[in-house]
């Protein structure tokens, strides 16, 4: 199935080169335009098999998905229908009406969660989720995203105390794409 992946992202054309400023605020000759992919309900179902099967076979317990807004949030919802469990949306900030929430959906203090983002470079943004859920007395079990930059997500994020798991690489795109990465 990862193989399966790699072959849509290429497909799909979700590498796009150029220039381009990332979230992280870091300059790029490509961008993952993984927006692309998970539009595509075949491409989703792949993720959430993956991401599910991974899981499963490193033995991470989890009760919750959540993903912050706005890529993340189609594959945790895939992941939710894919896992029956309950789904967890984390804003870039609080909402300034209504409830004043950070976090739709419910979460309870030590809910375990599984944290689903579609790219990570640096990890900012999926560190900032992170934070808000443990803020909410929930405990982060593990991180998925579909495809890491190979940017320092990994070691950022492990400096944090949580764990990385890509689906999928830059450099595999790179290798499978037949494209040098320089």
């Amino acid at each position: 199935m990862k193989g399966e992946l790699i072959k849509m992202i290429i497909k799909e054309e979700c590498i796009k080169f150029g220039h381009f400023i990332l979230t992280s605020g870091k300059e790029s000759n490509y961008y993952i335009d993984i927006k692309k992919l998970i539009t595509n309900p075949k491409a989703l179902k792949i993720i959430a098999r993956l991401i599910a099967e991974k899981a499963k076979e490193l033995g991470l317990q989890y009760e919750k998905i959540a993903g912050p807004e706005l890529g993340a949030v189609p594959i945790a919802t895939a992941l939710a229908l894919e896992t029956e469990k309950p789904l967890l949306i984390v804003r870039k900030k609080k909402k300034e009406h209504g409830t004043g929430k950070q976090i739709e959906g419910e979460v309870k203090p030590g809910d375990k969660v599984l944290l689903v983002e579609d790219v990570t470079t640096t990890g900012g943004s999926v560190l900032r989720a992170a934070k808000v859920l443990k803020e909410n007395g929930a405990e982060v079990v593990g991180i998925f995203v579909v495809v890491d930059r190979e940017e320092g997500a990994m070691e950022n994020i492990s400096k944090e105390g949580y764990k990385l798991y890509p689906l999928v690489v830059v450099s595999e795109l790179f290798k499978a794409a037949g494209v040098s990465r320089d």
